[in-house]
């Protein structure tokens, strides 16, 4: 446990403040007199050719250095760590200045000792820095004269070191302090990479992780160097910035003429990553929590002014997010203030600053007009995903970027159990997590970009923000808690913040503690971790009569040389009766091929295996051929609510890839068409949005997973024929349960919830009216499924009716064409120009089932007043969902791939992160493609890889495409 906060005020700044400022955030001193008078010496427009590392900055700009591999294996600590960090910035139009003071430990344990030909073996203070970006106009070293470039410090391509000869002989001369001063100037208002301190619209905003904050001033930009922030004083213009946030307390603040400042203290230690500024002319709403040990905490969420109403259920989740972890961990918030604000251009959807989180808009703000049921639970989990980093990223964090997972991964475990257990809905919470991991994770897996969850190497560390990272992460802690128990896995967490509270550590640490806490082996799970790939399973069985003995032979293959550790849940119900006679118990695959006996049965038995998806692994037989009949049996009698409904989609999927494969599936449409119409009529399933899951078919990405060849309008009209089968088939029950929920909605009127009832209602509602609609074939079909769309569309009274008809009617053509343009232009005017509106009414149309939706798109992208490839959201409603739509992306003659590559090209030198993404699950995969398209999207590759100044980020991803 680290000390009382206010007893780590150092003594340089006690004369600024007082131990009563420091002892509450809210007994803030307001003053008129600020330490620091408002610059006048700024505007030089010759500043950055007179910086010290200007040469440097002309030398990369001419010749960019080749990029560098960064190797896990290659880990080494710091020479010299800086301890103590003080910054001061000033705020002007076009130009920021930032002050650095940078107390610096370690050089007390050199031995100043000289190699052979006599200069000093020691390595020095090593600060990261972007001269692209960051002008250094003065270095300083207390004690020291003036330094001289190569004598006293070194500058070269993203690097500034200050040599150990010149920390020592500051240290001699200032009693023992190592202190390096810096000033540099930077640019917010050009940063489009959105990187580093920026500017939105009249906001300045930070976003450092994972190396941002090198683009705001030098410093050891890596995890493993955490400081204390012991004072941020922000300067700006006091009518244009009111609001001016910083991590930790806030201490001070003051107006001097036309300019304010606020100074902030953060008494935690934590890296540079997890620095954070806001500046800007913010509303807010603010409410208070009171923690377990009775610390009364304040909460307040800042927005643009128009936006504060949209604050409040985000609020209300924090609260719930908080008093979560503190019953389910026993961890509580350690400061007395938590600030949120909302930020429209945003890279991420958010950021776990201490104390300081910044969300994008589409992740905070929520109301029943403009945001859809499952923006609202969206928002509810990413509000706990970035607090309850508060210990498991922040407190603890990780050692290298290599680690990302054990704070990633571990946090996104922890808030799919808050959105599960919060509003009892831990079935329906595990089936929307599952298909991300099935339709997204597994593609990742099976590509190019492959890795393990914990990397060996990079390049562009940003190309590792990956499902495979943060999903596949989360259900490898799953695995901890499937196999040691929910107490057992309390246990573990409990050791791992007792040994490593205010580290920088590894997942290797977080396995030690796991297994220490539970003395057991865990050795070979953690294999895991070094893993790429996704496993199989195969499963066989016998059944001896007369023994009464059930023998399940299961084995396993993967990407590692010896055999994981695999959970496997499994329950047994009684083949005639469908009675469990053996519930849920975990089996711990640990040989390549292993046979489990369950004896004392009276009768043959049929095997739910792998309840609740235990394992993140692919299942399937080992004769190779699905059992239909035991997949219709389980979908309709599993007691395991999860295996249920993946029997039944499994039992989907044999029905469309049979019909996409052009082979009989009069049978399988039989199992299908039976288990449906047992499952829309079960009186037993009480949870709508449990029967909506089980009535909706696989989606193209999940199917696009089961076959060796990629075809996707193959996909796509199979998967449209048997849902139209299904429709026609049950078109009367279909509209007599969607016309009783939609009595039942209206009885409500404009009475709006978010809980699980209404949810789950407006959800299976929806489902309905998808099949419903999806019956076309004919003009008197088309204008039926038209009207029924624009009354669904025109009466909604919240987005999610609002939206699920946007969607079927943006679709529509033939006698449903005048319905479509009718419902495009109002959803628009509607939007009143809300971006996160607007952004739904982009992503919408991208993702349309049109024959000329590419035509549709590239007029969007390339004329819309409201379109810019500079805001990330939007850039991803229209470029990243039309590669997703597939079968249009996908067009064999490579419009879409060309079209891609076109907008990448200015992409990259907007925004190379967005650009990166964009290009990562579209392009790379062109070797699941037939040859014609894999060919096309290969000379896209190659194109982007040899354009002129390629970014670190794009080229990692392309040139790892390419192999």
């Amino acid at each position: 446990l680290l000390p009382d906060p206010r007893s780590q005020i150092p003594a340089s700044t006690r004369a600024l403040l007082s131990i009563e400022t420091m002892a509450s955030n809210t007994d803030v001193k307001l003053t008129a007199n600020p330490s620091k008078k408002a610059r006048t010496d700024v505007g030089d427009p010759a500043a950055a050719d007179k910086a010290l590392n200007a040469v440097v900055a002309k030398s990369t700009e001419a010749h960019p250095p080749t990029p560098q591999e960064v190797r896990r294996e290659d880990y080494a600590p710091l020479a010299y760590q800086v301890t103590k960090v003080s910054l001061d910035f000033n705020l002007f139009e076009r130009q920021t200045i930032v002050e650095s003071v940078l107390t610096v430990g370690g050089f007390d344990e050199r031995d100043g000792t000289t190699d052979a030909n006599g200069n000093d073996e020691d390595e020095g203070l090593d600060l990261d820095g972007d001269e692209r970006v960051v002008s250094l106009l003065k270095l300083s070293v207390d004690g020291c004269d003036p330094l001289v470039l190569d004598k006293d410090y070194t500058l070269k391509p993203g690097k500034l070191v200050i040599k150990a000869e010149t920390l020592r002989r500051g240290a001699s001369k200032s009693n023992g302090a190592m202190i390096v001063r810096s000033t540099v100037e930077i640019v917010p208002e050009e940063n489009t990479q959105l990187s580093g301190l920026y500017k939105d619209g009249a906001m300045y905003c930070s976003q450092c992780e994972a190396q941002g904050f090198r683009r705001i001033t030098y410093y050891p930009d890596r995890p493993d160097n955490m400081a204390t922030f012991e004072r941020v004083r922000i300067e700006a213009n006091a009518k244009d910035f009111p609001v001016l946030l910083s991590n930790g307390n806030l201490v001070e603040e003051g107006i001097n003429g036309e300019r304010k400042f606020a100074i902030w203290h953060d008494p935690f230690p934590k890296p540079s990553y997890l620095f954070a500024l806001v500046a800007g002319d913010l509303g807010s709403i603010e409410d208070t929590f009171t923690t377990m040990s009775g610390r009364k905490v304040l909460l307040r969420f800042y927005s643009e002014h128009n936006n504060v109403g949209k604050l409040n259920y985000a609020l209300e989740s924090l609260k719930r997010a908080m008093k979560w972890d503190e019953d389910t961990f026993g961890l509580e918030y350690d400061l007395d203030l938590f600030n949120v604000v909302a930020v429209e251009s945003f890279n991420m959807g958010a950021m776990e600053n201490k104390s300081l989180n910044v969300f994008n808009t589409s992740c905070v703000l929520t109301d029943p007009v403009t945001s859809s049921d499952a923006e609202y639970s969206r928002v509810e989990g990413i509000i706990g995903h970035e607090y309850f980093h508060n210990w498991t990223g922040n407190r603890v964090t990780c050692r290298d970027w290599f680690q990302l997972t054990l704070k990633e991964g571990l946090t996104v475990f922890r808030d799919q159990q808050f959105s599960g257990q919060i509003n009892n809905c831990a079935a329906v919470t595990r089936i929307q997590n599952v298909l991300v991991v099935r339709g997204r994770q597994f593609q990742e897996d099976d590509g190019p970009m492959t890795h393990p969850i914990r990397p060996d190497s990079y390049i562009a560390i940003d190309n590792f923000y990956t499902l495979t990272v943060y999903r596949k992460g989360s259900e490898v802690i799953r695995m901890y808690d499937t196999i040691l128990g929910t107490e057992g896995f309390r246990k573990g967490m409990d050791l791992y913040f007792q040994r490593h509270d205010g580290c920088a550590v590894t997942c290797d640490d977080f396995l030690a503690a796991m297994a220490d806490a539970n003395e057991v082996d865990l050795s070979q799970f953690a294999r895991w971790y070094s893993t790429s790939g996704t496993p199989v399973v195969t499963y066989s069985s016998t059944f001896d009569k007369e023994r009464g003995l059930y023998q399940l032979t299961l084995s396993q293959s993967s990407r590692s040389d010896e055999p994981l550790l695999i959970p496997v849940a499994i329950g047994l119900l009684d083949k005639e009766s469908g009675k469990e006679v053996a519930s849920t118990t975990v089996l711990q695959l640990k040989e390549s091929s292993q046979t489990f006996d369950f004896s004392g049965l009276e009768g043959d038995v049929v095997p739910s295996i792998l309840r609740n998806f235990s394992a993140p692994v692919k299942l399937v037989p080992a004769s190779g051929t699905v059992d239909e009949s035991l997949l219709a049996f389980l979908a309709s009698r599993d007691t395991d609510g999860f295996n249920r409904w993946d029997s039944a989609q499994k039992l989907y999927e044999v029905a469309i890839l049979k019909v996409m494969n052009k082979e009989s599936f009069d049978e399988s449409l039989t199992c299908v068409l039976e288990t449906f119409g047992q499952t829309l009529k079960d009186e037993g399933i009480s949870d709508d949005s449990i029967r909506a899951y089980a009535l909706i078919l696989p989606s193209e990405a999940t199917l696009a997973e089961s076959v060796t060849v990629i075809d996707p309008p193959a996909i796509r009209d199979a998967r449209k024929k048997v849902k139209k089968s299904i429709a026609r088939k049950f078109k009367d029950d279909l509209l007599a349960a969607y016309n009783n929920l939609t009595a039942a909605i209206e009885v409500d009127g404009d009475t709006f919830s978010v809980d699980g009832v209404s949810a789950g209602r407006r959800r299976l509602r929806n489902v309905y009216l998808g099949y419903l609609c999806s019956i076309d074939d004919n003009s008197a079909e088309q204008k039926e499924a038209a009207n029924l769309a624009s009354k669904h569309f025109n009466s909604a009274t919240g987005m999610t009716d609002k939206l699920a008809a946007f969607n079927l009617l943006v679709s529509m053509s033939g006698e449903g064409g005048s319905a479509r343009d009718a419902a495009i232009e109002k959803f628009y005017k509607d939007a009143n120009g809300d971006p996160l509106v607007l952004n739904k009414w982009f992503a919408v149309q991208a993702n349309a089932d049109l024959t000329d939706v590419l035509d549709r798109v590239i007029k969007l992208s390339s004329s819309h007043p409201d379109f810019t490839l500079k805001n990330p959201n939007r850039c991803r409603a229209v470029i990243l969902t039309f590669t997703m739509n597939s079968a249009a992306f996908h067009d064999e003659e490579g419009k879409g791939y060309k079209f891609l590559g076109n907008v990448l090209e200015k992409l990259d030198k907007v925004n190379s992160k967005v650009a990166a993404r964009t290009t990562a699950g579209s392009l790379i995969g062109w070797k699941r493609y037939n040859k014609k398209r894999a060919l096309l999207m290969k000379a896209q590759l190659e194109r982007l890889k040899n354009m002129p100044n390629v970014s670190d980020d794009l080229l990692e991803i392309v040139t790892k495409g390419l192999k």
